[in-house]
């Protein structure tokens, strides 16, 4: 058995689960998630808990079981608490701003970039060099963020650019005179 897969996940009270066919949805105080499951895979809840077996122990199986187990259990607990990634600019003259709800980014070029939010994704500003993005998708969450911060990434010899909270820049040295 998968270690992650076998695990059953416990659905809190306020979560409400669905299963139709290979079709999960899950609702919650924040709102609804659905994902569909690969078909060799058989999801089932009872009680508070919700169960994923496969139908067979191939190599391509258990990465699945695994997989969606934890899939699901991210749905469960997007729709509870959510998700949040925070983005920080640096560079003298790098700034956002909130246009409505667009982000609109001067990061050195000749032209500001204005990045709209897809459905489900709230961009807030916490100062001009801090970005949060936040939503109940987990992998949504991801994807914007990886988004933002591909347009204009870190460059390593003055560590200028937009970075996740926390990410290190490994600098390298500049040309030396000899």
């Amino acid at each position: 058995m998968s270690r992650v897969g076998k695990n059953p996940i416990l659905v809190p009270s306020g979560v409400k689960v669905e299963i139709d066919n290979n079709e999960v949805t899950v609702s919650g105080p924040k709102g609804e998630l659905k994902r569909e499951v690969h078909p060799s895979l058989k999801v089932e809840t009872s009680e508070n808990r919700i169960f994923v077996s496969r139908s067979s122990n191939s190599k391509f199986h258990k990465s699945l079981h695994g997989l969606s187990r934890a899939l699901i259990a991210n749905m469960v607990e997007g729709v509870i608490h959510g998700y949040k990634k925070a983005l920080e600019i640096q560079g003298i003259g790098y700034k956002a701003e909130l246009i409505g709800k667009k982000l609109n980014l001067s990061l050195g070029f000749s032209h500001p970039i204005l990045f709209s939010p897809p459905e489900g994704i709230k961009i807030d500003l916490q100062s001009p060099s801090k970005i949060m993005v936040s939503g109940m998708d987990k992998e949504l969450v991801g994807l914007v963020a990886a988004k933002i911060r591909s347009f204009r990434p870190p460059e390593p010899y003055k560590g200028k650019g937009i970075r996740y909270e926390g990410e290190v820049v490994r600098k390298k040295a500049g040309k030396t005179a000899t």
